[in-house]
């Protein structure tokens, strides 16, 4: 039965079909390339990243004609992958995605599914860029990181949360540590404002407190 199946000629075996192959992985390794390109909101873009989504399309179209049918092929693959490692970490969830994505699309144009593979990458990148572009997984509410030094007055409460309690419906402590001196600290805080309009209106009266210096405010997309 074994030996039936390896005889199944069901992978191509002309040029013109591999080279057909290869060309429909890059077309849809290009397409989801440019999705990622358009929706990545992550802290840091990488070129090398985008290149490397089109080539795995490619690549792995590749190495499932190499494979074909024969299970041989397929574990002397598996043995010879175990020897590479991969020391790279990938920081975005997003980013497993896409490689997945572009795995995904190379499975089905190297076993000659090329109808699978370009309304996959249609279908799928069309759900991708709605879902970037109308911020349907965007939370309701933002909540920011906020961090500053702030030098101890000797008071018991400290002038910064006045303001806090003024403009933030929600402020929780999240470090605090000390800048060399014990009574210069560096807080971070996150916060949700009751207005997001008064954005610019926190950050001044912030800075006009006895002690606070060196205000930063950044976007946290990680948390809802």
């Amino acid at each position: 039965m074994l030996d039936e199946f390896q005889n199944i000629n069901l992978f191509p075996t002309t040029t013109w079909d591999i080279l057909v192959n290869i060309l429909v992985a890059l077309l849809c390794g290009l397409l989801i390339a440019w999705l990622y390109r358009n929706t990545y909101r992550g802290p840091g873009y990488s070129v090398a990243f985008v290149n490397s989504i089109v080539l795995l399309a490619m690549i792995t179209s590749l190495v499932m004609m190499v494979i074909g049918n024969s299970l041989a092929r397929a574990f002397g693959l598996v043995g010879a992958m175990s020897i590479i490692r991969f020391r790279t970490a990938v920081k975005d969830t997003q980013d497993i995605v896409f490689i997945f994505f572009s795995l995904s699309i190379g499975l089905a144009t190297g076993v000659g599914y090329h109808r699978i593979a370009i309304l996959g990458t249609v279908f799928i990148g069309l759900i991708l860029y709605l879902m970037s572009k109308t911020g349907l997984s965007s939370p309701d509410r933002k909540e920011y990181l906020l961090q500053f030094s702030y030098a101890a007055n000797g008071h018991d409460t400290p002038s910064y949360l006045p303001v806090m309690r003024e403009y933030c419906r929600q402020h929780k402590v999240i470090n605090t540590r000390t800048l060399g001196n014990p009574d210069q600290l560096e807080l971070s805080y996150y916060v949700r404002f009751k207005n997001e309009d008064n954005y610019n209106h926190f950050i001044r009266e912030l800075q006009r407190a006895h002690g606070v210096n060196q205000v930063n405010m950044f976007f946290d997309e990680e948390r809802i």
